[in-house]
């Protein structure tokens, strides 16, 4: 029993070395392609990996198991969001009345929420209609639908924002997955999208981008977008923090109670003759 315990240990020792080595040279040949002046294609079969480069992670306040909200910071991005982005993107499964969670008072609240217009009705002659928006409502869309929202944007229609930072997300491969278990790293959307917003730059020479879009290495199904992060995770788990706290007391639950299981297990069996 114990060879066969010591051969199934190499034997996953070994593969995880062997996945180890295949993920560092996928790297370095995306890196190599990169540098090369072809628009990261590969160089067997020039076709290009995208992202061109692997967003960086960032030190985030909400990172780890002890992670928390900044307000001021989740403040400050929803002033961008309402002052900027608004204008192209939804956020249709926010509710106003979410934003107590960032610091404001309920009349603070329902001000900004009377900023906006909502459809509502029918009415008693069967008409829809709209009104101010309260705190129980959603963000509006700034378009009527899909088709308008894509006609008005060169054909693209800007995605909303509600869960973006958990619906982005680079896939991070053999072995570092296997870390993030321990470290319990889920900042993937928010390192991605930071990458995203920070990372224009004008393209290297002998590559070209199509008129109205603009080179950005870490966009992950090409290497350029026709469009210009704390806040975007908070708008995505807004329960965040209490998810946090109650799973560090679960935790310490279940220390507590297997250590009681076993004191438990060596008083039965202790009277037990051997």
């Amino acid at each position: 029993m114990k060879k066969i315990t010591l051969g199934l240990a190499s034997l996953t020792l070994a593969l995880g070395l062997t996945m180890g080595s295949l993920s560092a040279q996928e790297k370095h040949d995306v890196g190599a392609g990169t540098a090369g002046g072809g628009g990261g294609d590969h160089a067997e079969g020039g076709t290009p990996h995208y992202p061109l480069r692997h967003p960086e992670p960032v030190d985030w306040t909400f990172a780890g198991p002890f992670g928390h909200y900044d307000k001021g910071q989740l403040q400050r991005g929803l002033k961008v969001y309402t002052e900027v982005c608004s204008a192209c993107h939804s956020m249709r499964l926010v509710s106003f009345r979410t934003l107590e969670d960032l610091g404001y008072s309920d009349g603070q609240v329902k001000a900004l929420a009377a900023n906006y217009e909502v459809q509502d009705g029918p009415n008693d002659d069967g008409e829809m209609f709209t009104r101010k928006a309260v705190p129980s409502d959603h963000f509006p869309s700034p378009y009527p639908n899909a088709q308008a929202a894509a006609a008005a944007n060169n054909g693209a229609a800007p995605p909303d924002m509600s869960l973006l930072a958990k619906a982005r997300g680079i896939t991070r491969g053999f072995p570092q997955f296997v870390f993030d278990i321990f470290t319990q790293y889920q900042e993937g959307g928010p390192d991605y999208i930071h990458a995203l917003l920070t990372g224009y730059q004008d393209p290297p020479p002998g590559v070209e981008v199509a008129p109205g879009t603009h080179y950005n290495p870490y966009f992950a199904n090409a290497s350029a977008l026709a469009m210009a992060p704390p806040f975007l995770m908070f708008t995505a788990e807004p329960h965040l923090e209490e998810r946090k706290r109650t799973g560090f007391m679960v935790m310490i639950f279940l220390v507590i109670f297997t250590g009681l299981i076993y004191l438990t297990k060596k008083s039965v069996y202790a009277r037990k003759p051997h």
